[in-house]
């Protein structure tokens, strides 16, 4: 039997039962990889050789009576992560010999769940793309469509899934950097609340890794059914044990409901700042329906719903104050200059994004104010939704574009070009107010490409999302695997 497009709770009940073993599996895995990525990519760090000697260990701890959540089950993990005897570079070429000495908390619980680590995935320079290429390893090709993009920023995980290299893999989001690229794989990837997940070594060479509460970004897992994400996740969870573990245990609440006729949902798939392309507001419609025709409750307008071009001006202003933070002093003056001849009229997202990088404190402090009137917001409509129904992008993966500057990219929509980091705007939606947001598979492919909706839930309440993702899944299919 192939194992390698199995999920993970069918390779966890093939190893208790003794149909295979953990060994197996990972050769399996490897095999798969050597022969198929040279034309994918994702796979940009293997580490073979330890994979292969904790794949003894899990079945020998199984053989002994262990039992643990992912004891054995082959995965990946984003170039990012630090893992201890292997480089963390983010794909910055001065980076390159950067190699940390301790595993970050999220690479730590995977060992502890009894995963098996085959290497890390690609990613974009400085994790800063909706793409993932770098002058170290090169880029990672869409399994659907070598010449399109796989995603970013946790692009190689996406494809490394999509391609049946791994079971499970984790990424982080920071601009839609789990979704985008789940989105344009075909796969699943969950962003948790804000917070939920601890992120300490989830950081860029050669910062020590500090137990530090990031804004906006989070780590999470990816997977190719949504059940899955739910095990990876339960590992993943959980404050950092140096600073909120010290005092704090994790008890996530259960999902809303459990039947799809019980779910209240906004479905949403028009932005006042870009159109929607035609193939993802096909799929959004075919979600829509399958909810109306499970017995769902389903609404396409509500007055509750936030400001979204307010949200997006936010969202665009938190996003790229942060990005620029460590700019030279000379870049930073100039960015002031031309930010100060912006007209006062001038609400664009070109001039929000130029405004954000030159934000003083006190501009932060006002920008976070206006976020927790968001977040005030989004309380309010989750009193009467269980969930909203969205674009991820609004097109499905494009065509590989490493133009440097990245202000200078546009973005296909119909026919028509936009300006390529305004489609970030439905990713910033979830991320913005740090709530949590399932990517999961949506359509027939469109042109031989998938495409992905996200289903955005209430604060803390995960698992109301990843519910309504496994009963979508049961309803209109899930993940297909490339032709």
């Amino acid at each position: 039997m192939e194992w390698n497009f199995q999920t993970a709770e069918e390779l966890a009940a093939a190893l208790r039962a003794g149909e295979v073993t953990s060994a197996e599996l990972t050769d399996e895995a490897i095999a798969r990889i050597e022969r198929d990525d040279k034309v994918i990519n994702a796979i940009c760090v293997p580490d073979f050789d330890r994979a292969r000697a904790a794949a003894r260990g899990a079945d020998q701890a199984r053989a002994r009576g262990e039992v643990r959540p992912l004891l054995g089950i082959p995965v990946t993990v984003k170039e990012s992560y630090n893992m201890a005897g292997l480089p963390t570079t983010w794909g910055m070429p001065q980076h390159r010999d950067y190699v940390p000495a301790e595993d970050a908390v999220q690479v730590s619980r995977l060992k502890a769940a009894g995963a098996v680590v085959l290497g890390k995935t690609n990613v974009p320079l400085g994790l800063q793309d909706i793409q993932s290429f770098n002058e170290i390893y090169g880029t990672t090709n869409n399994p659907w469509d070598h010449a399109r993009t796989s995603g970013g920023s946790s692009g190689g995980s996406a494809a490394a899934l999509a391609s049946g290299f791994c079971a499970l893999s984790i990424g982080s989001d920071l601009a839609g950097s789990l979704r985008t690229p789940a989105h344009f794989c075909g796969i699943y990837a969950h962003k948790p609340t804000l917070g939920l997940a601890a992120t300490r070594g989830m950081v860029a060479p050669p910062a020590p890794p500090l137990p530090v509460d990031l804004d906006l970004a989070v780590v999470g897992p990816m997977a190719r059914t949504a059940r899955d994400l739910t095990l990876l996740l339960d590992v993943m969870a959980g404050p950092d044990p140096l600073t909120l573990g010290k005092a704090h245990d994790l008890t996530l609440p259960p999902a809303r409901h459990e039947r799809l006729g019980d779910f209240r949902v906004l479905v949403v798939d028009e932005h006042p700042l870009i159109p929607t392309g035609s193939a993802v507001r096909a799929s959004v419609n075919r979600v829509a329906d399958a909810l109306v025709d499970g017995g769902a409750h389903v609404e396409r307008r509500s007055p509750l719903l936030p400001d979204l071009a307010e949200a997006a001006t936010l969202y665009t202003q938190l996003l790229f104050s942060g990005s620029v933070a460590r700019f030279p002093v000379e870049a930073y003056e100039q960015m002031r200059t031309r930010a100060a001849g912006l007209s006062a009229d001038d609400q664009s997202l070109d001039a929000a994004r130029l405004r954000g990088m030159v934000f003083s404190h006190r501009d932060w402090i006002e920008a976070n104010n206006h976020r927790e009137l968001h977040r005030h917001g989004w309380r309010q409509l989750f009193a009467e939704f269980d969930a909203v129904v969205c674009p991820i992008t609004p097109t499905p993966a494009f065509p590989h574009d490493h133009n440097p500057d990245l202000l200078e990219r546009q973005i296909d929509i119909d026919g028509v070009e936009y300006t390529y980091f305004d489609q970030l705007v439905w990713a910033g939606l979830a991320t913005m107010p740090g709530l949590p947001a399932t990517a999961i598979p949506a359509g027939r492919p469109s042109e031989g490409l998938p495409v992905g909706v996200q289903l955005i839930g209430p604060m803390f309440e995960d698992r109301t999302p990843l519910r309504l993702a496994e009963l979508l899944e049961q309803k209109i299919g899930g993940f297909q695997a490339p032709k």
